[in-house]
């Protein structure tokens, strides 16, 4: 809890003195206790599934808001595991069994685990799930295949077009689903819905690649490559609707999520990674590393989006100085925010003297204009 109320001051002392650019946001760090490291990879509404360090292995884990939430689903027999994707009542991702990467499956346990590798690959990975759907790609002949499950091994759909060497599905919602084919030598970002067949090329023209990271309610987000950069980007369907987001003096951005009409990703400022979201445009760049305490994190990255019902979730994590390892973080905004009794009591110290300094300044301002 110490971490909690030493971020969410530093919010409330940065939306007093910055305007209101933040009111309504909150930060809470997800790493487990005794954890060396941890990351929140994906949300879905108060849910988070990620990885964290235990025992010198990586865990795939489920979070419900807090770090002492932290759920353990790494799966007996594996050495390490890592879960990428959550939904529901379901997590996704991959176990690493005799040294061989399945894609996998919880239900909010360890004990749930399912593996889904197909018949025929030597190695599999789950990445997202949405509803009873789950897509990633699986290691056939040597090559990587999209593909997507319905639940079980057996259930598996081949998604690699006829046009591409390889491919990667990286996220699902509904009927859609993106990643990434290689084509005439360079990757391609794309989208299916539900076949082969229905591959979409969003290549936005000028790119000399792209890739595509997540999809939710017809918009499509990723990154390509412009002139040598990464440019954030995001497609309704098609790549001529590309909308370029690489926000001014950006060294390169990449868009991870989107949801709600809201999008979210990193960019580069002065050597360093930020977290950020937008809201469509490149000029609605919000800096998300800014709601960090000052000189803890050197950079941040916002992996994950879940807009609904006027709340916004977004998972992620960032690199602190001091341990020196990655920090899974959940950024949190509501548009009415109602302060936990213990937030305040334990900010009740820190806001005192500076609402006071602030009534002292505005009665001397008044003085002087009256003067």
């Amino acid at each position: 809890m110490r971490r909690f109320f030493a971020v969410a001051a530093a919010i409330v002392l940065l939306c007093m003195v910055g305007g209101s650019a933040f009111a309504g946001w909150t930060v809470v760090n997800l790493t487990p206790a005794g954890a060396a490291g941890s990351y929140a990879i994906d949300v879905s509404g108060s849910q988070q599934a990620g990885i964290a360090s235990v025992g010198g292995a990586d865990h795939a884990g489920l979070w419900s808001g807090t770090a002492e939430s932290w759920v353990d689903l790494h799966p007996l027999g594996a050495t390490v595991s890592y879960a990428y994707g959550v939904s529901g009542s379901q997590q996704v991702g991959y176990a690493l069994i005799g040294n061989v990467a399945h894609a996998s499956m919880w239900s909010g346990t360890a004990e749930s685990w399912v593996d889904l590798s197909p018949t025929g690959a030597t190695e599999s990975v789950a990445m997202d799930v949405s509803g009873d759907k789950q897509v990633g790609h699986a290691t056939i002949s040597g090559v990587d295949h999209a593909g997507l499950w319905s639940g079980t091994a057996g259930s598996w759909v081949d998604l690699n077009p006829a046009e591409a060497y390889y491919s990667r599905a990286n996220d699902v919602s509904g009927e859609q689903q993106v990643g990434w084919a290689q084509i005439g030598g360079y990757d391609h970002a794309g989208l299916w819905s539900g076949t082969a067949e229905s591959w979409v090329d969003l290549d936005p023209a000028g790119a000399e690649r792209s890739w595509a990271w997540g999809v939710s309610g017809g918009q499509q987000v990723g990154q390509a490559v412009i002139g040598g950069a990464d440019h954030a980007g995001l497609w309704s369907g098609t790549a001529q609707s590309w909308v370029d987001l690489d926000p001014a003096g950006s060294a390169g951005s990449v868009a991870l999520g989107v949801s709600g009409g809201e999008q979210v990703g990193y960019a580069g400022f002065d050597g360093a990674d930020h977290a950020g979201m937008w809201s469509g445009t490149a000029e609605s760049w919000v800096d998300l590393h800014a709601l960090l305490p000052a000189g803890v994190y050197s950079r941040s990255y916002a992996e994950s989006v879940d807009v609904s019902a006027g709340e916004t979730w977004v998972a992620g994590w960032a690199y602190s100085t001091s341990p020196g390892h990655n920090e899974a973080m959940l950024w949190h905004y509501t548009a009415d925010p109602v302060p936990e009794p213990s937030s305040l009591v334990a900010l009740g110290t820190l806001l005192t003297p500076l609402l006071a300094f602030r009534r002292r300044k505005a009665s001397h301002r008044a003085l002087e204009e009256i003067g």
